[in-house]
C-alpha cells in the first residue's frame, strides 16, 4: 500500500441476523485487496465480527468505518444505541444483555468486547447510555 489511506464505511441493520457477517467480511475482502498482511486480516477480521454483531444485537444497528493506513488499520463501530450502562462489566468474558431472541440463534454470548479486545493492539470505548457507543480497534501492520 503507498502513503495514502483509504475511508470506507458499511452500515449494520439492527436485528438483522440473516445478514450478520456481511459487513465484517466487506472489510475482509477490501484488506485482502489493498494487501495488508493475512495475519493482520485474520485479526480485524475476528474483531469487526464481534462489533457487528453487538451493534445488530444491542445497538439497533450502526456502521463499521475501516481506516487503512501503511502501517495501522483502524475499525469503528458506531451507534447510536442505548450506550453501555457498565463498560467494566461489559468487558467480563461471558457477561451479556443480549435478549433471549439472539441467544436462540447462537449470539450473544457475551464475547464480543473481549474478543475485540484480544485480537486489537487497542482498543476504546466511548459510550454514553441514551446516546451510543463508538468502539475504536486499532491493528498495526507486523
Amino acid at each position: 500500500m503507498s502513503g495514502k489511506s483509504v475511508r470506507l464505511e458499511f452500515p449494520v441493520t439492527a436485528d438483522n441476523y440473516d445478514r450478520a457477517g456481511e459487513a465484517s467480511g466487506k472489510i475482509k475482502k477490501a484488506l485482502q485487496h489493498l494487501g495488508v498482511p493475512s495475519s493482520v486480516v485474520r485479526r480485524i477480521a475476528i474483531g469487526s465480527y464481534e462489533a457487528e454483531i453487538n451493534e445488530i444485537i444491542h445497538a439497533g444497528g450502526g456502521k463499521l468505518v475501516l481506516e487503512v493506513y501503511p502501517d495501522h488499520t483502524r475499525v469503528e463501530a458506531v451507534d447510536s444505541g442505548p450506550g453501555i450502562p457498565d463498560v467494566e462489566k461489559a468487558m467480563e468474558a461471558g457477561y451479556s444483555t443480549a435478549p433471549e431472541a439472539a441467544r436462540a440463534l447462537g449470539f450473544g454470548a457475551g464475547m464480543g468486547l473481549p474478543n475485540m479486545k484480544s485480537c486489537s493492539d487497542r482498543l476504546d470505548i466511548q459510550t454514553m447510555v441514551g446516546f451510543g457507543t463508538t468502539v475504536i480497534m486499532e491493528f498495526d501492520h507486523k
